[in-house]
């Protein structure tokens, strides 16, 4: 996650200005009569200083443009490569990556306009829900609320049980725990705020999206569905009522899953709504949020062992499977070890999500960005949330 306090402080010093008052009625507010300041300020020569910084800078942006585009597209064509052999049960060496690391840019910075730019539209951020907006909807959709646990550890060892029964060891569920929520996260915690909004709508253990949660209901539902039945035949009493309705509401989120392709898309499209939104709150859940969970890490441990790879994954890998998906996590985690000090990280990604992931850049081959990833796993797992979740299991 990049922070950028000058750029908010810069931001937060224009809102107050734009905001004042005029001085005196019929002049221009501060903003306004900055601009004209800047526009009498622009002199002839600093305008024609700026034209031509201008083109230098649009060059050299070019030139790299031109270099950093072939670099990307042979990456695509490597992994279009690769990706045909693991098909075919090739073999995969080191011709089959890009060896060399990415262009960096050198040139020029892009010079100040010394005249007033002119002024858009403000764009309308996309808004991300919070935990109450999820309870919210799932009352408003589905006329349900999750059952929240009394305490955190009655999440977790509800949690260790699914997860062990389920094949998961306690070093993978403990290590990306940690890594996933800093080492101290509760079944309801949300992955990060930008001051009082939300910038994600990762939640739990294993940080789940929206998309992440209508997925699972897609895929695994119909034996959500089963373990979930099992539970309410074995419930009697006053609790029985609230289980059956809890299955009953289940039902109808995975139908809604199920009713369209099996598209990231278009699962996408689902969890950008309010009924998304609503589907989501059962990661909140004490009966199906540890399903949900512990299937977000199982699928790239099924996948991995459709794929013939038995050997157990390690946590970092597991994580890597999770985090970047499970074809190109599964591309890292099966590269030899003698490989992995050589190839670059640029290899797994797109060029715009690797230009804006800097541990990718800093870490940049497969060897350290799973060295770093072990090292932050091993302080993390000495934290207190992080020992809770261990003895559960």
């Amino acid at each position: 996650m990049l922070h950028q306090p000058i750029r908010k402080l810069a931001l937060i010093l224009a809102c107050a200005v734009a905001s004042a008052p005029p001085l005196f009625a019929g002049e221009p507010a501060p903003a306004a009569a900055s601009r004209e300041a800047l526009a009498q300020m622009a002199s002839p020569a600093a305008i024609a200083e700026y034209q031509r910084r201008l083109a230098e800078y649009q060059q050299a942006r070019a030139e790299f443009d031109q270099e950093a585009g072939a670099y990307w597209k042979a990456i695509s064509d490597k992994r279009r490569i690769r990706n045909a052999k693991r098909r075919d049960r090739q073999p995969i060496g080191l011709d089959d990556y890009v060896l060399e690391q990415p262009p960096v840019y050198t040139g020029p910075k892009r010079p100040v306009n010394p005249e007033p730019e002119p002024e858009g539209e403000p764009r309308e951020r996309k808004y991300i829900p919070v935990v109450s907006d999820l309870l919210k909807a799932a009352q408003e959709h589905f006329q349900w609320s999750p059952q929240r646990p009394t305490n955190d550890v009655d999440f977790k060892r509800a949690y260790a049980r699914f997860a062990a029964a389920s094949g998961l060891t306690r070093e993978q569920a403990v290590r990306v725990y940690s890594f996933e929520t800093g080492g101290n996260g509760r079944h309801d915690s949300q992955s990060g705020f930008k001051g009082n909004r939300a910038i994600s709508t990762a939640i739990g253990y294993n940080q789940l999206l929206t998309t992440n949660t209508v997925e699972l209901l897609a895929e695994q539902g119909p034996l959500f569905i089963r373990l979930l039945g099992e539970r309410v035949a074995q419930t009697s009493g006053p609790a029985r009522g609230a289980m059956e309705h809890k299955l009953a509401v289940l039902k109808k989120m995975v139908a809604i899953a199920r009713s369209v392709p099996d598209e990231w898309s278009a699962h996408e499209k689902i969890g950008n709504t309010q009924q998304g939104w609503a589907m989501h709150a059962m990661v909140l859940d004490i009966d199906v949020g540890p399903m949900l969970q512990t299937h977000k890490l199982l699928t790239s441990v099924l996948f991995a062992r459709a794929k013939g790879y038995t050997r157990p994954l390690s946590a970092a890998e597991l994580e890597m499977m999770n985090l970047t998906g499970d074809g190109t996590g599964f591309d890292m985690v099966t590269m030899p070890q003698e490989m992995r000090d050589q190839v670059p990280t640029a290899n797994f990604f797109q060029r715009g999500g690797y230009e804006r992931n800097p541990v990718a850049v800093r870490h940049n081959t497969v060897a350290k960005l799973l060295a770093v990833t072990d090292s932050r796993m091993d302080s993390l797992s000495s934290l207190p949330g992080a020992k809770e979740l261990a003895a559960a299991f």
